[in-house]
């Protein structure tokens, strides 16, 4: 019994790993972005760009690798309105994160009206029916695919990158204080921009992994405000790498739960199992912040952009 009990906790946790997949990349990219002392709302457009032309780009060529990768460069290329805007005329970050959000949300709308309904082909899949002879864990381990194993990479390289590589320390000391970092031979400006268009990268690949491998469909604002959501996480995790995995399989676990609940015979209002996934994230980010001071953690310079 015991056994059972395991297995199907595992099983839950690692379906909430595949539901949360493409925000874990999201929320890293907005952490990495953050670490140097900017603040990129637009990353709900950029997921969408990511999301549209990805999928776009996968349905014409037929490889889900190109659509991903697709994705990955539309998020730059918009990141870079949000960076020039930022870093070259001084602008103001969130007004011209939202910018950037809605120039994202005009243009999947107008260009992704050829792809409403259309299908493509998912990533590959490992073999679940020898997975699932795997005792106790094996069940679980055909939950997830090779997207949200990318993802743990992701998160494992960007914590050891930050914290090891000489480019990622300099980052963190960007973030805390641009004027420092400069007296002492730092470009915040040069920093800021790559952390800009990475986020924007990673933004625009969970996008695609959304529309590709996850839904396999396009649909208008298919993010349905991930991205939004990714910078509220972003404080959840304290601005740490390794600390977004349990904070987004926190919302994976709510959407998995909203899904299996009708099977299970639990009537529940349809509306309230749609919005229960942000219910909960709502819920944890008022709970984090009364139990830890959100200031202590964030970067000394992110500080300026709420004053």
């Amino acid at each position: 019994m015991t056994a059972d009990i395991l297995t199907l906790v595992l099983v839950w946790i690692f379906a909430a790993l595949a539901n949360a997949t493409p925000l874990i990349f999201v929320t890293l990219g907005e952490t990495l972005t953050q670490r140097t002392g900017v603040i990129n709302l637009g990353v709900e457009g950029e997921m969408l760009v990511g999301a549209c032309f990805g999928f776009g780009v996968a349905a014409h060529t037929g490889s889900p690798w190109l659509g991903l990768a697709a994705g990955a460069a539309c998020g730059a290329g918009l990141s870079l309105v949000h960076a020039f805007v930022v870093l070259g005329a001084q602008a103001n970050q969130i007004a011209s994160g939202i910018a950037v959000w809605m120039l994202g949300l005009g243009i999947t709308s107008y260009a992704g009206r050829a792809f409403v309904g259309g299908n493509v082909t998912a990533l590959p899949k490992p073999d679940t029916a020898a997975l699932r002879e795997v005792p106790v864990i094996g069940p679980a381990l055909a939950q997830i695919g090779l997207l949200a194993v990318f993802a743990l990479v992701a998160i494992w390289f960007a914590t050891w990158w930050l914290a090891r590589t000489r480019t990622g320390l300099a980052w963190r000391a960007v973030g805390e204080s641009a004027e420092i970092a400069r007296e002492n031979g730092l470009s915040p400006t040069r920093a800021r921009f790559f952390a800009i268009v990475t986020g924007g990268a990673l933004a625009g690949f969970g996008g695609a992994g959304l529309s590709i491998d996850y839904t396999q469909t396009w649909a208008q604002e298919i993010t349905k405000g991930q991205g939004l959501i990714a910078v509220g996480l972003v404080i959840v995790a304290r601005w740490q790498p390794a600390l977004v995995l349990p904070v987004c399989v926190i919302f994976g676990l709510a959407e998995t739960a909203a899904s299996r609940l009708p099977a299970s015979g639990i009537e529940m209002s349809s509306y309230l199992l749609s919005a229960f996934p942000y219910l909960s994230v709502l819920a944890v980010i008022v709970l984090s912040h009364i139990l830890s001071p959100v200031r202590s953690a964030m970067p000394s310079d992110l500080r300026a952009v709420f004053r």
